[in-house]
């Protein structure tokens, strides 16, 4: 008796582990359907397939559900169940490497910057030269306010030493693109510091100063970029555009030919030329410089309606209607929402 028992028990043994293996081999092809579903960009498939498992509690499942979720855009679904699996996969494992990755990018995607920063640095271990991830790494320090930390992903991102001139102005110009001034001045300055001639620095600060209505110091800032790069087209603009709030027309002109001859394909310098002569009643020189910004930028509101002011008082007032026409029109459109 007792050896039938033991008989039986054995065959009750084996009959688990042929079952158990039955469904490890079963979770095994759902997931290797799932990852194809995945990568041929049918992620809503993949996430059906993943949450009709017999066993969605397995670790590899339940991360795979999480990379669904995420090519899917659904982030904060991808934050869960990554963060579920993480700590029950193989440490520096292909799928442990994925989540950390993609743990990242969700945080980012979802501007919770704080918390993208941690895994983000991790995956430096196996993509250093990834730019995806280390200019996320980078912005991601921008926007919670650690400048050494994007100074190092920038510079190693644009292949320059982190404490170099040029890591401060890389780093000041993408804070710059994030409307984060104070951040961006204090970069600028310790890249001058470090190098007074370097391009482009006294550049970014004049812009800020313009942008702030801080003229004079403006236009002295971007005529010390111009006495490091005298064929900065954009400075010339600049020191014009300042010139013009001033209501300095002359000397306005004078920079912005300079901008238009060395860059004679961008339509903002023709614009303020042709309000600048318009403002001093030249009207020639004002409508063909409003035809040149139109030429250049078709859409470009502020042009239409400069040019319907010169034929407004050239004594042409159906070109005048025409282009109040053309400029309202663009100026519903601008303001029509997105779709």
């Amino acid at each position: 008796m007792k050896q039938l028992s033991l008989s039986v028990l054995l065959a009750l043994l084996l009959l688990n582990l042929a079952v158990a293996q039955e469904s490890s081999d079963s979770t095994a092809a759902a997931l290797a359907e799932a990852r194809a579903l995945i990568s041929a960009g049918n992620a809503a498939a993949a996430i059906t397939k993943l949450q009709s498992l017999s066993q969605p509690d397995d670790p590899r499942a339940v991360q795979l559900l999480g990379v669904a979720y995420y090519h899917g855009n659904d982030h904060v679904r991808a934050i869960e169940r990554l963060s579920a699996a993480l700590d029950k996969l193989p440490k520096d494992g292909p799928a442990w490497r994925e989540t950390v990755q993609l743990l990242g990018l969700s945080h980012y995607i979802l501007s919770h910057m704080a918390e993208a920063i941690p895994f983000l640095e991790q995956t430096r271990a196996w993509l250093p030269n990834n730019n995806e991830l280390t200019f996320a790494l980078g912005m991601a320090s921008v926007h919670a306010r650690q400048p050494v930390r994007a100074r190092e992903a920038f510079g190693r991102m644009f292949r320059v030493a982190p404490d170099s001139p040029a890591a401060h102005l890389l780093t000041a110009q993408m804070m710059f693109r994030v409307e984060m001034e104070e951040l961006a001045n204090a970069e600028l300055k310790k890249a001058i510091e470090k190098d007074p001639r370097l391009p482009q620095a006294h550049y970014l600060l004049g812009q800020i100063a313009i942008y702030n209505g801080r003229f004079d110091e403006g236009i002295a800032l971007m005529e010390k970029e111009l006495a490091v790069n005298p064929g900065n087209a954009n400075a010339h603009y600049k020191i014009g555009d300042a010139l013009t709030r001033q209501l300095k027309w002359d000397e306005a002109i004078a920079a912005l030919q300079k901008s238009v001859w060395l860059n004679p394909f961008y339509s903002g310098p023709y614009i303020l030329l042709g309000k600048s002569y318009l403002k001093k009643r030249e009207f020639a020189p004002a409508e063909g410089m409003l035809k040149r910004a139109i030429q250049y930028d078709p859409n470009n509101k502020s042009a239409h309606y400069l040019l319907a002011q010169v034929y407004q008082q050239t004594g042409r007032p159906e070109d005048a209607k025409r282009e109040f026409a053309v400029a309202e029109k663009l100026q519903g459109s601008a303001e029509q929402p997105e779709k």
